[in-house]
């Protein structure tokens, strides 16, 4: 009878539905006993979560595989790019599995493969907390609530890895978020491919919560996830008509008011080379609306320069849309081919990569020029904020504008603070990403 436990390494690349699917896996192998450990050097076996999503992402997952390979020597490979096996194979054919994303079950298989579980664990004597374990700090956490997505958007292969839309029933979500809050969560982060489109495909059933009826739907799971007390934020939330019925939970205080949309471009012409869902000429009013609601809301999006067929002329409208649009927080790639992206037949003339790079440097400076004058508004305000790290020098806190790890950071000079703790502060200064704060 084996006494000491089994030990996995693990490692979490990619998005935050990534990390929700390594917490999954990683909770299923403590309830076996498992050991999780920090190093290749302690581990049995290493198990690595890829990214496939663009071609700087998969490079770093092959990085990653060939690491662990090289420090431990067996590994097990899941997450996006396990889609397609014989992409990781042929750079690294020793391998020990390879499964694709969401396949929870395949995962904890292999481990056993390599190492089985202890024979004498018990589960009920050798506790896993109720919220399972997660890879993020205890004050925040990310609740998936569907997988997939219906959309065919040109440039993305995230359908044909992850499947179409599937909405988690919405008593299962709010049953999970309670018991996050109970473990001492003080921010849930709403995720999944399309937020807006949840509980579609389930025909927005009723399903019931706390012993009262609740539509799978995106308002009704948002009012019910209002109610628990903490920040709840809204990611990757598609503009269609149903986010207007979101901003007043947010002008009431009941929901963060902050929305991360992926707009993608302006441009009609290059939106439709895109086939992006829900993108039409009235978005600029929306959003007008949407501030006069709520003045406080924060938009954060993320844009693509490059994509095939972009013109001077589309690139420019992108520009001055985001003069109009006045947005807070925005990323923007580069395209690239991704394998397997409808964007690649569609015979538009390719951008040059001097081109690309050039509109990408412009379009940084000119946003970065926005997103400063925002922020500057901002001196002397008086803002909540949610405390992420303390050291000797003070804390690094964010506020309502800002979701962890993309957007930015509050400094605040008062080492007496706690991670996880929400206190009011005045705003003294601001750069284009952070601002400087002191305690009220």
């Amino acid at each position: 009878m084996s006494t000491t436990a089994p030990k996995v390494g693990f490692v979490s690349l990619g998005c935050p539905k990534a990390t929700v699917d390594s917490e999954r896996i990683l909770t299923q192998l403590r309830m076996e006993g498992y050991e999780i450990v920090p190093t290749y050097e302690d581990a049995d076996v290493v198990v690595v979560n890829t990214c496939g999503f663009i071609d700087s992402a998969k490079a770093e997952s092959l990085d990653t595989i060939g690491e662990a390979i090289a420090e431990n020597g067996k590994v097990i490979v899941t997450g996006c790019m396990g889609v397609n096996e014989g992409n990781i194979r042929d750079v690294h054919p020793s391998v020990l599995a390879v499964t694709g994303p969401q396949q929870y079950e395949q995962v904890v298989n292999a481990v056993h493969e390599v190492i089985p579980p202890k024979t004498d664990h018990d589960p009920f004597v050798d506790l896993v907390p109720p919220q399972g374990i997660k890879l993020t700090p205890r004050h925040y956490a990310y609740l998936k609530i569907s997988e997939g997505c219906n959309h065919s958007c040109a440039f993305c292969i995230i359908p044909s890895m992850r499947g179409r839309l599937v909405s988690r029933p919405v008593g299962d979500v709010l049953s999970e978020a309670q018991r996050l809050v109970k473990a001492g969560v003080k921010e849930i982060l709403v995720i999944s491919q399309d937020t807006s489109a949840y509980g579609v495909d389930l025909k927005y059933k009723t399903d019931f919560w706390d012993g009262q009826p609740v539509k799978t739907r995106m308002k009704e799971l948002c009012e019910a996830l209002s109610s628990m007390g903490v920040w709840v934020r809204l990611h990757y939330v598609y503009p269609y008509p149903n986010v207007d019925d979101v901003i007043p939970l947010m002008a009431e205080g009941k929901l963060l008011p902050y929305l991360d949309i992926p707009f993608q471009h302006a441009s009609p012409k290059v939106l439709k080379a895109m086939k992006r869902p829900a993108f039409e000429d009235k978005t600029l009013a929306r959003i007008k609306k949407w501030r006069e609601l709520c003045p406080e809301l924060t938009i954060r999006s993320t844009f693509i320069v490059g994509f095939p067929g972009e013109t001077e002329e589309d690139f420019q409208y992108l520009l001055d849309w985001l003069s109009e649009a006045q947005l807070d927080r925005v990323g923007c790639f580069q395209y690239s081919p991704v394998d397997g992206a409808p964007a690649n037949d569609l015979g538009l003339e390719p951008v040059p990569d001097a081109i690309k790079q050039d509109r990408w440097e412009r379009f940084m400076a000119h946003q970065q020029a926005i997103s400063a004058a925002r922020l500057q508004r901002k001196i002397g305000t008086v803002i909540e904020v949610l405390v992420d790290e303390v050291d000797h020098e003070g804390a690094v806190a964010r506020s309502a504008a800002d979701a962890p790890e993309i957007d930015g950071s509050v400094f605040i000079g008062d080492p007496s603070l706690q991670a996880g703790e929400k206190v009011r502060v005045r705003v003294i200064d601001a750069d284009e990403y952070d601002l400087w704060a002191e305690r009220v």
